[in-house]
């Protein structure tokens, strides 16, 4: 069975997050605006799909959208605000960038820092069950995964192209042996994180 298209009959803009789990790079958001009367059943969980499917359907929301925006938060945000808050301004940035005034918001997760006086509905696992959060889940883990391989480039040691920044093992290590870069979240449980398997 795919996913729902609507909530209601509003205008509905879907918002979910990538990168709250990781120790380096930014949390990225994204919010999608389909059409009404559109059906996608391709679309699903970024998490549950290949990269290369994602990347694919990461064209399709593009081209399909009435409209949609990106928002991006900096390690250095991060640090300052911490990661809840972080994703909450990465979604208000990419809410920020819509051509289109949503009348509802969709929102992937249990928490959300309200937005201009527009309603909102947490969903809990919300990129599983509606096309538009699962439009923007995969928006946002697209545009972040581009950005970290972008990001090894300049730091190759610590394998972002593969790991995307995640608390691997070999992530840690790599910490433990070269230290941090700016691109590293100096707040987020570090201490915690580094301990874990080492």
């Amino acid at each position: 069975m795919g996913l729902l298209t609507h909530y209601s009959d509003k205008v509905e803009a879907g918002c979910d997050e990538a990168g709250r789990g990781c120790l380096a790079g930014p949390v990225v958001a994204a919010a999608v605006i389909l059409k009404n009367d559109a059906d996608y059943p391709e679309l699903n969980d970024s998490k549950q799909l290949t990269e290369k499917k994602r990347m694919q359907l990461r064209e399709l929301v593009m081209q399909e959208a009435l409209t949609y925006g990106i928002g991006i938060v900096s390690p250095q945000e991060i640090d300052e605000i911490n990661i809840l808050n972080a994703s909450f301004l990465a979604m208000h940035r990419a809410l920020d960038q819509l051509t289109l005034r949503p009348e509802l918001l969709l929102i992937d997760g249990n928490r959300f820092n309200p937005y201009k006086k527009i309603k909102h509905v947490c969903v809990v696992g919300g990129d599983a069950k509606y096309q538009s959060i699962a439009a923007a889940s995969i928006l946002a883990k697209t545009t972040r995964d581009m950005l970290m391989v972008e990001y090894d480039a300049q730091y190759p040691v610590y394998n972002w192209k593969k790991n995307k920044g995640y608390p691997t093992p070999e992530h840690k290590q790599a910490i433990a042996d070269y230290g941090t870069t700016p691109l590293h979240r100096m707040t987020f449980n570090m201490a915690i994180q580094l301990k874990l398997d080492l």
